[in-house]
């Protein structure tokens, strides 16, 4: 960390938030605990106060954090309490770097002069996290402190981005150090794709008759939307896009074919993903090839070398700012008058925008259902209309948050946070308050299963005391459904698949100081919804779906 000058000694936690705060956190998510006290007098007393954000339930305040790191792209900030209050936010932490999401967790510790004595929440956590995470270590002094949080952060938001973890014992936390200011964050600078890399997608362009751009999280994370976008619109080339790459190409684009997605990929001859892995959500990398047809061609595209796929077999690939990328790639597609004109998809594009067309009247067909019970569908049908292009949606669910991957098409890039590849329930929560704080004149929607809703329900009493409007709809079908019908094609049964009928989510609502109703008649959805959005309160939207609707499954994820 640079500094430009020394200052009088300060508590631990001062010297920490400094530097937080010169890397750009403004908000502190945490659960109270006596291990990081000195956290909560930093953001108290220096100036300008920082905001606490403190909840029921620690992973709330991770994916909080977290959620901040995918809205702003700059780390967010959880600060836990020692023992179980570090492990409590694990999964969070998982969940963040399976996504490449920029977070630093800052852990409380058992103090060092009762080390080894068997002191309370005594538990060395850094191993804990080493699997989970860019870097897991303990700053040892006070000394120590600023160093280590700072090199936390630099870490977590360079590429590629993930969550970091630094534990500091507590009697450290209370001594004083003088130290340097801190820096105004590290900026590494940008690394250049490989011009060769970039000469060998564009030939692989250029041959191509039938191409299929993928957009993923790290176009957004890498601040590439805009290069993106252009590329896109100069080029002709259809897009589908996952993650946090929603709404680059922002719905109702003609070069958005996510609706068509199985076409898409079932005859494309050459496929290029970019910032986003080649998992299960993306067959692996194996794209075509059906009825004996010749597979695709995969070009593999991320943010760095480390994720750049090793399992797949690839055409070309290529690492690096995902901007430069598609600046170079255009350059390299267009700039040299020996090859002639640039490519034209235009037939294969109508191909793909016929398919839209006809998913689309398929869709409005479930968007309108009338059906007892009511169609999960239904509510994305009463919904969608309500949105403003800078709504915020959150899914946070298995079968009822699937519906929202099929039917939700953000007009912005930003609108839309799920749990990522890790498939984490209860994250929504967390998230819902993240983006309320970054997007505070933004609608802010959170999707919840019921499974998923009795995960955080209770952290509806953060939102409320800290005044943080949210609508909450939960798709109510009393049931595990992503577990409910697979398990019984499997077996014939099913079993710990069913839940409580009807469950009053609203009334935890309502007891814990929100707002909120049951609807049991599609034709009151819309009304619900609506009073929802105009309350100015965290309202929940308790919608009895039918169990046996058949949700949308792209993959079992196996």
């Amino acid at each position: 960390m640079t500094t430009d000058q020394t200052t009088e000694p300060q508590h631990g936690g001062i010297l920490a938030l400094d530097v937080a705060r010169a890397h750009g956190v403004s908000t502190l998510f945490t659960l109270s605990g006596a291990h990081v006290f000195p956290m909560y007098d930093a953001a108290v007393k220096t100036e300008p106060a920082m905001p606490i954000i403190d909840v029921r339930h620690e992973p709330t305040a991770v994916f909080a954090a977290e959620a901040i790191g995918k809205l702003t792209r700059t780390p967010g900030l959880a600060v836990l309490t020692a023992g179980p209050g570090v492990t409590n936010g694990v999964s969070a932490v998982a969940q963040a770097s399976f996504s490449g999401s920029p977070l630093v967790v800052v852990g409380g510790r058992a103090p060092n002069n009762r080390w080894g004595t068997g002191s309370l929440q005594e538990l060395d956590h850094p191993p804990i996290f080493s699997s989970i995470s860019k870097s897991s270590t303990t700053a040892h002094t006070v000394a120590d402190i600023a160093p280590t949080i700072d090199e936390a952060f630099t870490l977590a938001g360079s590429s590629h981005r993930g969550p970091t973890f630094v534990d500091v014992p507590m009697d450290e936390f209370f001594n004083s150090a003088a130290t340097g200011s801190p820096s105004q964050g590290n900026t590494t600078a940008p690394v250049q794709p490989d011009p060769d890399a970039l000469r060998a997608i564009a030939e692989l362009l250029r041959t191509s008759e039938r191409p299929v751009l993928v957009l993923g999280t790290d176009v957004w994370a890498d601040r590439a939307e805009v290069a993106a976008l252009q590329f896109v619109q100069e080029t002709g080339i259809p897009v589908i896009s996952n993650g946090m790459g929603r709404g680059i190409v922002p719905g109702g684009h003609p070069q958005l074919v996510t609706k068509a997605r199985s076409t898409s990929f079932n005859r494309a001859d050459l496929v290029i993903v970019v910032g986003t892995p080649l998992d299960f959500r993306l067959g692996y990398g194996v794209f075509g090839g059906k009825d004996g047809a010749t597979p695709a061609r995969t070009v593999h595209v991320a943010d760095s070398a480390g994720q750049v796929s090793s399992h797949a077999d690839t055409a070309a690939t290529a690492h690096g700012d995902l901007s430069l990328f598609f600046t170079g790639l255009f350059d390299a597609l267009t700039g040299s008058a020996a090859h002639g004109s640039r490519p034209d998809w235009t037939p294969w594009l109508s191909t793909l925008q016929d398919e839209v067309a006809a998913a689309t009247a398929r869709d409005s067909e479930l968007l309108t259902a009338e059906a007892d019970p009511i169609h999960p569908a239904r509510i994305y049908g009463e919904l969608l209309p309500r949105l403003a292009d800078d709504a915020v949606v959150i899914g946070d669910g298995g079968d009822f948050v699937s519906f929202a991957g099929k039917f939700v098409e953000p007009k912005r890039p930003g609108g839309w946070l799920d749990p990522g590849p890790y498939g984490c329930l209860g994250a929504g929560m967390g998230a819902a308050m993240a983006a309320r704080i970054a997007r505070p004149s933004s609608q802010v929607v959170l999707l919840y299963g019921d499974g998923a809703a009795g995960m955080s329900l209770m952290d509806v009493d953060t939102l409320v005391r800290h005044d943080l409007p949210v609508v909450m709809i939960v798709g109510n079908n009393s049931a595990w459904g992503l577990e409910k019908g697979p398990m019984q094609w499997i077996y014939g049964y099913d079993v710990a698949a069913d839940l409580a009928p009807q469950t009053r989510y609203d009334q935890v609502v309502t007891a814990l100081g929100g707002g909120g109703e049951m609807v049991t008649d599609p034709r009151q959805i819309g009304p619900a919804i609506d009073r929802a959005l105009a309350s100015g309160v965290p309202y929940l939207v308790n919608v009895m779906t039918d169990v046996d609707a058949a949700y949308p499954r792209a993959t079992t994820g196996i």
